[in-house]
C-alpha cells in the first residue's frame, strides 16, 4: 500500500470519528443547557427536549450540507468533469 494510500486511509478514520463525536456531543450540549435552563427556570423539561432537538438537527443539516459541498468538489476534481 503506497504512503498516500495510507494518508488518506488514515484522514478517512479521523474524520469519521470526528463526526461521530460531533453526531453525539453536540446534542448532549444543548440538552445539558435546556436541563440546567428548566432547572433554573422551574419548568417541564421543555427546553431539555427543546435544545436537544435543535442540537441535532443543527448536526444533522450541518453534515447533510457538508456532505453535498464535498460531492461538488469531487465530481468538478474528476477526469469526467467539463472543463
Amino acid at each position: 500500500m503506497d504512503v498516500r494510500d495510507k494518508r488518506d486511509l488514515y484522514n478517512g478514520f479521523g474524520d469519521t470519528l470526528a463526526r461521530a463525536f460531533e453526531l453525539v456531543v453536540t446534542p448532549l450540549v444543548f440538552a445539558l443547557l435546556g436541563r440546567l435552563l428548566d432547572g433554573w427556570l422551574d419548568t417541564t423539561p421543555v427546553f431539555t427536549v427543546a435544545l436537544g432537538a435543535f442540537g441535532l438537527a443543527g448536526t444533522v443539516l450541518r453534515m447533510y450540507f457538508g456532505y453535498e459541498a464535498a460531492m461538488k468538489r469531487h465530481e468538478q476534481a474528476g477526469p469526467w468533469a467539463r472543463r
